[in-house]
């Protein structure tokens, strides 16, 4: 039992990365939204055909000591507003208007919350509170809440313990049925309430949509015999068991392994500043690791709103292969909307009637419509013609050829625009990793634009978030307000959160001896910002200012296995032998003949100039004219700008 797998769920497209011990075997497949369970074991028993030479599926799943997985399920649940109802019950009508202050751009209180809103008094008796909070209840659920958010109080949880009780009392939970009531300060212990409320609210919108597929899938593995858990991978680098898992550190997981992948490139590559482009069916998510670190936020934010738990800085844009271009104004834009695994785009054959890049590509004739997805799966040149001269030709009144040069001028410009905030103003210090589907087709024509001139295409390209999960550990965190500074008070804190750890991680399958546990103390100003961290020393605790607070935090963490990439090594240069040509347009008037190479079958210091493409595993890469490329002791492809 050596082999580890590693699954990233996106929107359009489902990766599959294992690690056989000492070399990984990936693969692709398309999402099945109806059942997301179905999609991941698609891709399994793909990889075990690409392992064993024949569909195995029971035999790899025995063989594999642990399955880390990631979807962007949640996200694209909070994008798209597809989650429960929400009922929220506070204390006083200014909390309302604080959350409603949080929002920055879109009002994310107005879609999932809107006017199910109650108002208790806590100071009442409690045979006044009780009859107060099952007036609202009612209203709630009368007015549509699927779940109803308790936040009142601002006294570490004792108000809501008291309502919870009399509400126990009143509604035992067989009569509430399928209505949960969730308390803010069971979420999180977080005495900004904005941050508290928030975090219990989206994790109330996110969990339902995580719920159903995850236990579903764990079902699944159970029916196969499978011995160890399904462990879902978190924003935070972590994974955990899906049922000591929460559903909003899920959030935005998928593009923090392709994080953790860029950091490893960085490493064996010695790069400073290696800039993260992830480019999916969906979104472009973008990041940057600046001397071997991730950057991070303590208190994160999604969608302009903030949250207790810390978030990698992750700027996810709506361009991706599959987003929709169209004429809007006489201008061709691209995205945010997307058309996904279904329809998709309409060279799938599914019936799609929206133009996008893949599209685009396959005109040009950078793609290949026979060996799309390593030849597994064929796409419609004709039907991808009668769109693009239906929705972007014909409108503008140019030609299809024309149409063409646009609209991948139009892509390249908007990848450029999703990153370019990233970049800094020393452009030249920066290497841009270009993974994802469809980021190696596009790399260099955003990267010019943005003043990059190099490029790292991995050879993992294509699943480079799924193999980026692979470096994470199983790992927990706590932390508690620090109200009573005296050394007793504070190490009966410590006892506290210590128990909870132990029977935690225990039920995640490892015993507390066996894990790393690191004792911090946070400092938090006035407004509840983090200051900065210092190990915990209960003989020297940090005097903070007048109105800081402390939390003591415990993280604690049990080594998974892992992968690695080797450290670059110097080869010595050689012409790359092509495999044939394709006609490439790169102008409307203009069509030439570009070599092609196929990666895997290039040998390290293998080199070209560009224009040329580069077919490698489920990924295609452009190179353009002025740039050339090199094989890499690892296999990887590396662009570089000439001019």
């Amino acid at each position: 039992m050596n082999k580890l797998i590693n699954i990233d769920n996106g929107g359009t497209l489902t990766d599959v990365c294992v690690w056989d011990g000492s070399e990984f075997t990936f693969t692709k497949t398309l999402t099945t939204p109806h059942d997301l369970s179905q999609c991941l074991f698609d891709g399994i028993e793909k990889a075990s055909t690409n392992l064993y030479g024949e569909a195995a599926l029971t035999r790899v799943l025995h063989e594999t000591r642990h399955i880390r997985y990631s979807t962007t399920q949640g996200t694209n649940a909070l994008v798209m507003r597809r989650g429960p109802d929400l009922g929220l019950i506070v204390d006083d009508r200014g909390t309302i208007d604080d959350l409603r202050d949080t929002v920055e751009e879109v009002d994310l209180f107005d879609d999932i919350i809107g006017r199910r809103v109650g108002v208790v008094d806590t100071g009442l008796s409690d045979d006044e509170l009780e009859k107060a909070a099952v007036k609202e209840v009612n209203a709630l659920i009368n007015a549509g809440a699927a779940r109803i958010v308790i936040a009142v109080g601002q006294d570490r949880g004792i108000t809501e313990r008291r309502l919870r009780t009399i509400l126990l009392r009143t509604f035992p939970r067989h009569l509430l049925g399928s209505v949960p009531l969730l308390y803010s300060w069971e979420f999180v212990d977080d005495s900004r309430r904005d941050r508290r409320v928030w975090s219990a609210l989206l994790n109330s919108f996110l969990h339902p949509t995580m719920e159903r597929f995850l236990y579903n899938t764990e079902d699944r593995l159970r029916d196969y015999k499978v011995q160890h858990p399904l462990l879902v991978y978190r924003n935070d680098g972590a994974s955990s068991r899906v049922a000591k898992s929460v559903a909003l550190k899920t959030y935005s997981s998928g593009p923090r392994g392709g994080l953790e992948g860029t950091r490893a490139l960085a490493d064996a590559y010695h790069l400073a500043r290696v800039l993260m482009v992830d480019v999916g069916g969906t979104t472009t998510d973008v990041g940057i690791v600046d001397d071997a670190t991730i950057a991070t936020t303590r208190r994160g934010r999604i969608e302009g709103v903030p949250v207790s738990y810390p978030l990698s800085e992750v700027h996810s844009s709506g361009v991706g292969g599959s987003s929709i271009i169209r004429v809007v104004d006489g201008e061709i834009t691209v995205g945010p909307e997307s058309v996904g695994a279904a329809p998709g785009p309409a060279s799938f054959g599914f019936g799609g009637t929206s133009a996008t890049i893949t599209d685009v590509n396959l005109l040009l004739g950078v793609l290949d419509p026979s060996t799309y997805l390593d030849g597994n799966f064929s796409l419609d040149a004709s039907r991808a013609e009668a769109v693009i001269r239906s929705t972007i030709a014909e409108p503008l009144g140019i030609s299809l050829e024309e149409a063409l040069v646009q609209m991948e001028q139009a892509y390249f410009a908007r990848m450029a625009a999703a990153f370019h905030a990233f970049v800094g103003d020393d452009p030249a210090r920066t290497t841009l990793a270009a993974f994802g589907g469809a980021g190696p087709m596009s790399a260099a024509g955003s990267a010019h634009l943005a003043g990059i001139r190099r490029v790292i295409v991995p050879r993992m390209a294509a699943v480079f978030s799924a193999f980026g999960i692979g470096f994470s550990n199983l790992g927990r965190s706590y932390e508690a307000t620090i109200s009573d500074r005296s050394v007793e008070a504070v190490e009966e804190q410590k006892a506290a959160l210590t128990a909870r750890a132990e029977r935690d991680i225990f039920q995640e399958g490892y015993p507390i001896e066996d894990c790393d546990l690191r004792w911090s103390v946070e400092i938090e100003d006035a407004a509840g910002e983090h200051v900065e961290s210092v190990d915990y020393d209960p003989q020297a605790l940090p005097e903070p200012a007048a109105g800081h607070g402390l939390l003591l935090r415990l993280d604690i963490t049990a080594a998974l296995p892992q992968a690695s990439l080797p450290d670059d090594v110097a080869v010595p240069a050689a012409p790359a032998q092509r495999q044939g040509v394709r006609a490439v347009r790169s102008a409307a008037d203009t069509v030439n003949d570009v070599p092609v190479f196929t990666l895997d079958d290039l040998s390290p210091g293998a080199t070209a100039s560009g224009p040329a493409i580069v077919e490698g595993p489920f990924f295609t890469a452009r190179v353009l004219e002025g740039w050339d490329f090199r094989v890499s002791a690892a296999g990887d492809l590396l662009l570089e700008d000439t001019r």
